[in-house]
């Protein structure tokens, strides 16, 4: 294949219509509108859940629940997963990116206690569930709260 021999996969490019530009075009006039009325205007259309004037749906069923806008929601790690680091190492929220356990840092980082430690680390997070915190010091390693 060649360069001047390449083109778009079939489907990709297309070429719009051009409304309103004459009779002979089969889209002149009304430009595919029809005549009149609201959808015909410029800016015409009803809002999203209008229903003709008839209270909506969502003004019309009961509301239930809370949602807290203050809420903090942690990027969590378990202490079994920190197995996988060396002796020694320091482990902190861009090692645990680089080893592929968490993906996004949202409020913080929170190391959970499920699981057993079997090595020595100093570990960097938010914050420590008491017994994350146990595990890790239990294994000789240092908890650090940032």
């Amino acid at each position: 294949m060649k360069l001047n021999e390449m083109k778009p996969a079939n489907g990709a490019r297309f070429v719009s219509k051009r409304i309103g530009r004459g009779l002979g075009t089969g889209n002149g006039k009304t430009a595919g509108k029809g005549n009149k009325g609201q959808n015909a205007r410029s800016g015409g259309g009803v809002a999203i859940g209008f229903e003709g004037g008839q209270t909506p749906a969502f003004k019309r069923f009961p509301k239930r629940g809370f949602t807290n806008y203050g809420r903090k929601e942690y990027a969590i790690v378990n202490v079994e997963d920190l197995n996988r680091f060396d002796e020694g190492v320091t482990v902190d929220f861009e090692a645990l990116k680089a080893a592929g356990l968490v993906k996004k840092e949202l409020d913080g980082l929170k190391v959970l206690g499920a699981g057993k430690l079997e090595k020595k680390l100093t570990v960097k997070a938010n914050k420590f569930s008491q017994s994350a915190q146990k595990a890790i010091e239990e294994a000789g390693g240092t908890v650090e709260v940032l």
